[in-house]
């Protein structure tokens, strides 16, 4: 997973208590009436490493070269991306932030919550903008409570289901379809598993971190079932729902014993390499070390539930910020509008390996490219229909992570019952919720 929950309790607590500052001193101020042609500054964190900075940076300078009247100042922001948030939280207390900077899409609601980010609501109705091209999971990442937009989509992704050719092979088992239900799932994982060679059918995180929850939740919401009450303050996934789909878990890891469970969120991919796992649910960033190693592999969409295939994305955003100046808040939007759209997004997310941002691209003959340099690319694109959900941004969603990491580790390991431990991690999501 390329992106994941790595923002605490504290972290964000001191986020918010810099926006409240901010707010106070004032933090800055400039132009009140927008005037396009004068001089303007605007400052750009990427948050990339360098080969991905330098590639935006370039974009950045063409962007310039276009309107004169506009200097973009590209920085990285931080030593790494992680460490943007804490890099934001001081910038908010001393008034010195960035126009716009790359942000995971967790941070989403914490970022708005300090009223120092920009509402572009009313820009996204424009038609030419294309808002409706961006999967539902990434406009509703950059609306994180319903009311404001407050940036753009970054980078895209989702689990799709991944499986290993040569383990199928050797059983005798026919692929996986993107018709497939769940029960013929678990008839593929059972009979790919091997104990004799130390081969499963299937891998799961128990590791406790995102990367074991986000697993769970296209299987809460193709049963239907919610993580969140309606207005969000309390847990919703210990309904019968989300019962029935631990529970499912819990027949392949413990009934049928056909699910390699990885405590350390990277094994189960190197396995799959090395053809000791059917299949894995994952995404784009792991095809090009497929590729490396030689693995014969083959990608469709999740299975599904009464012909719902729902997945989950990750989506980051490129978070944009008020410093209540009309000409910096104009040429921030604009570019943001420039960089994501098809043209731009083909020359950096398609050029650099990731997903495109937009539906329309994935008929480009830059995704062409890449597809045929990483099969299955092309499906994971198509996948992106399917991310019609979008995980809470809220800020106890850490807390609540955390506690249904636990508790799908405990039951995949056999210890406890899917409503026992659901019931528990319902209980302690409340309280991060409530803090």
């Amino acid at each position: 997973m390329k992106q994941a929950l790595r923002t605490t309790a504290a972290l964000a607590a001191a986020l918010l208590a810099a926006g409240g500052l901010a707010a106070c001193s004032g933090g800055g101020g400039g132009a009140t009436t927008l005037d396009p042609e004068a001089d303007v500054t605007i400052t750009w964190w990427t948050g990339q490493t360098d080969e991905a900075h330098d590639i935006l940076t370039g974009l950045a300078e063409e962007f310039e070269g276009e309107h004169p009247n506009v200097t973009i100042d590209v920085s990285q922001g931080a030593s790494s991306t992680e460490e943007l948030l804490q890099k934001l939280s001081a910038g908010f207390a001393s008034g010195s932030y960035p126009d716009m900077s790359y942000a995971f899409g967790s941070w989403a609601s914490q970022l708005e919550s300090t009223g120092r980010t920009l509402d572009i609501t009313e820009a996204t109705q424009d038609p030419e903008l294309g808002w409706e091209e961006f999967s539902e999971a990434a406009r509703a990442t950059v609306q994180p409570t319903g009311e404001k937009v407050i940036g753009f989509p970054a980078l895209v992704d989702n689990l799709s289901l991944i499986y290993n050719k040569t383990v199928f092979d050797a059983a005798g088992q026919p692929y996986p379809t993107e018709d497939w239900t769940w029960e013929d799932f678990r008839a593929a994982a059972k009979a790919t598993t091997d104990e004799a060679s130390g081969t499963y059918g299937y891998a799961y995180s128990v590791s406790g971190s995102e990367e074991t929850t986000w697993q769970f939740w296209p299987h809460l919401w193709q049963r239907g079932g919610s993580i969140l009450s309606e207005d969000g303050t309390t847990a919703a996934f210990d309904s019968p729902e989300g019962v029935e789909a631990l529970e499912y878990l819990r027949t392949l890891a413990v009934d049928d014993r056909s699910v390699y469970l990885d405590q350390t969120d990277t094994k189960f991919a190197q396995l799959f390499a090395a053809d000791k796992i059917a299949m894995m649910t994952s995404g784009p960033w792991q095809l090009y070390d497929l590729g490396v190693a030689g693995t014969q592999y083959g990608v469709v969409q999740l299975p599904g539930v009464d012909g719902d295939h729902q997945t989950v994305s990750g989506p980051d955003i490129w978070a944009l910020f008020d410093h209540r100046d009309a000409n910096r808040a104009y040429w921030t939007t604009e570019f943001a509008a420039w960089l994501t759209s098809p043209e731009q997004d083909e020359r950096w997310n398609v050029a650099y390996g990731n997903l495109p941002l937009r539906a329309s691209e994935i008929d480009s003959a830059a995704f062409a490219e890449q597809v045929a340099a990483m099969p299955g690319l092309e499906v994971m694109a198509a996948n992106g229909a399917n991310a019609e959900q979008a995980r809470p941004t809220v800020p106890g969603y850490v807390g609540l992570s955390e506690a249904v990491a636990r508790a799908i580790g405990q039951v995949l390991q056999g210890q406890g019952t899917p409503q026992e431990a659901l019931a528990q991690a319902a209980d302690e999501a409340d309280e991060a919720l409530a803090r």
